[in-house]
């Protein structure tokens, strides 16, 4: 599917990566994720802009990405959205669509990106309401070169449901509300123009789970954030525009 200089919504597929890599240099601004280009890397993310924010938890995931290509590529972009079932083990992951884009040309693309809500009955009763992350990925020739992470608060608005929440969860009574101000940026050094090479090294990190919360640091149950959680650039920070 070839990219266009408007909105379009792309939909499809399956799958995912893990593993750890380098930080990054992004701002939240008004909303939107904003990366600076990367000297080495042929696709740069520029801006994430999360859509329909707050909303029902069965609603769509969608996310407006903007990115730019150095020079053309050959072969397509795979880009996928992943729900994080579970703090406790991947298992519960949840792919809930990807998309192919290509080919790209040089210079800079938007498109939209939406996806059904994952299945409910694949979240452990436990998991389903608080805290929890989404992830947004893109590989080229099946090399994950960027993941971008937000946290995710599922929660009753009911208030007698939020005093006395049910022993079994009500999804229909869950709003999803996606901490657009909080993303976590995580890129990898990947080989652009070759199928068979190996990944270049990355930096030495710690181990990271999902997206680059340290093992011992499940996301929490709740609406703050874990204590360990990474540092975040602040929201309206323009000092890396």
């Amino acid at each position: 599917m070839p990219p266009q200089s408007g909105v379009e919504t792309a939909r499809r597929g399956r799958e995912r990566e893990s593993g750890g890599g380098g930080g990054s240099s992004c701002c939240f601004f008004q909303g939107v994720l904003s990366c600076p280009r990367e000297a080495m890397a042929k696709v740069s993310v520029l801006n994430v802009s999360v859509l329909e924010n707050p909303s029902p938890f069965h609603s769509p995931f969608q996310f407006e990405i903007s990115f730019e290509c150095s020079e053309a590529l050959a072969d397509d972009l795979e880009w996928k959205i992943i729900y994080v079932g579970s703090a406790e083990s991947e298992e519960f992951d949840q792919i809930l669509d990807s998309v192919l884009v290509g080919p790209v040309p040089a210079g800079r693309h938007m498109f939209v990106f939406q996806a059904d809500a994952p299945n409910a009955s694949l979240i452990p009763e436990t998991d389903a309401v608080g805290v929890t992350v989404v992830l947004i990925t893109c590989t080229y020739h099946g090399q994950e070169f960027i993941r971008v992470g937000y946290y995710v608060n599922n929660e009753y608005t009911n208030p007698e449901l939020r005093e006395n929440p049910p022993l079994k969860p009500d999804f229909s009574q869950l709003q999803r509300n996606i901490l657009a101000s909080n993303p976590r940026v995580t890129r990898f050094h990947i080989n652009w123009d070759s199928t068979t090479d190996k990944l270049e090294d990355i930096e030495n990190q710690d181990p990271v789970l999902n997206m680059g919360l340290p093992l011992s640091c499940p996301p929490a149950k709740g609406l703050d954030l874990p204590d360990c959680a990474p540092s975040i650039i602040p929201e309206n920070s323009m000092d890396c525009i």
